[in-house]
């Protein structure tokens, strides 16, 4: 099944102009997963000989990180494919990170289709998500689509020195064309804490990426019946503070995300897709809030999420679906998010976390 991901914080692009393989990398042992948003169970051979690099342009005030080599062979799926081992990306400084420019490139830096990307995903593993703290925090994803998430004037997600920063990455290759020594990029521009509230540019404005599931605070991915089928899960804002704008993410044959206030009895947004004549997805909308000052949620809201499906096939597709309505929250007090933090996990074999399927 073709799966896109969807440009989840394209809508931040729109808010600045309102406001601002070669099968010998095959391995033959398997490795279970841990579960997080948008990872689950799979079990996947590890591709050999991959690597993060890692480096910092002082000038630019920007980091380049680079996986790979990745040697992706023909109509190879995500299942079949030997993926990469989780890599740590280890924060060189105390700062913001401020947007996220992602491409695919070959060893001598040509241009690689973003079709053979499945989705990147970053965890902090130093912080908590602040709706679900029983899963790491989660600052970045792109697929398929090879989603940039653009700069939001004034704000910036904080890192502080040494934080932990979980890279996984799933590639596949549903083309007839092989790609060998393949590297993605992902280019972060950032702003270094000076500890002077007077500073030029001056501090920024934390932001947590708010990721509210159709499965709760559990494993995203859940098997897609048959037909017409609506999937709801629930979680609970535990901070004031205010929603800057939401997206969505879906997968083939999605036809909405809705996100309800429960406690205010209110629909904060209704997402419809954007399908092609086959019930493949192509793009989910975005609304903001910026006119309004952002949507406001108050401590101990409860928000209801839904995902309706269209699954033309005929049959049950495992693993198929997933819903999930994504944006920034801006909290109206940032002291109480110190809470969040916490140590790391010991360094162990990093192949063997999660991936979306």
């Amino acid at each position: 099944m073709r799966k896109k991901n969807i440009s989840w914080m394209s809508f931040f692009v729109a808010a600045i102009a309102l406001v601002p393989f070669s099968f010998a990398q095959e391995k033959p042992a398997e490795h279970a997963h841990h579960g997080a948003f948008m990872q689950g169970g799979m079990h996947h051979a590890v591709a050999k000989g991959v690597t993060l690099d890692s480096k910092v342009d002082s000038n630019a005030h920007s980091v380049t990180l680079r996986v790979g080599p990745m040697n992706l062979p023909v109509n190879t799926d995500h299942v079949k494919m030997p993926q990469p081992p989780d890599l740590i990306w280890a924060v060189p400084f105390e700062g913001w990170l401020l947007a996220y420019h992602p491409r695919l490139v070959d060893s001598n830096g040509n241009t690689v289709p973003g079709t053979v990307l499945h989705h990147t995903a970053f965890w902090n593993e130093n912080r908590a998500d602040f709706l679900c703290p029983n899963k790491e925090e989660h600052i970045f994803g792109a697929g398929s689509e090879m989603t940039d998430w653009a700069e939001v004037p004034g704000y910036g997600y904080h890192v502080e020195k040494g934080d932990r920063i979980r890279i996984e990455t799933m590639v596949y290759n549903p083309t007839p064309t092989s790609y060998d020594k393949v590297y993605l990029e992902v280019a972060i521009p950032f702003q270094e804490a000076t500890g002077d509230a007077n500073a030029t540019p001056p501090p920024r404005k934390n932001v947590y990426p708010a990721w509210m599931d159709v499965a709760s605070c559990g494993n995203s991915g859940y098997d897609l019946p048959a037909g017409k089928s609506t999937k709801s899960g629930t979680v609970t804002v535990k901070y004031d503070g205010v929603l800057v704008g939401v997206g969505g993410h879906l997968h083939d044959y999605g036809r909405q995300v809705v996100l309800q206030n429960s406690s205010r009895k209110e629909t904060v947004a209704t997402l419809d897709a954007t399908v092609d004549a086959e019930g493949r997805l192509e793009s989910v909308p975005v609304k903001l809030f910026v006119q309004e000052g952002g949507y406001k949620f108050a401590a101990n809201d409860v928000l209801k999420i839904s995902a309706a499906y269209d699954n033309p096939t005929g049959e049950l597709l495992r693993d198929g679906a997933m819903g999930i309505a994504v944006g920034y929250f801006v909290p109206a007090n940032d002291k109480v998010m110190a809470a969040l933090r916490r140590k790391a996990k010991p360094a162990h074999d990093m192949a063997g976390m999660s991936h979306d399927h």
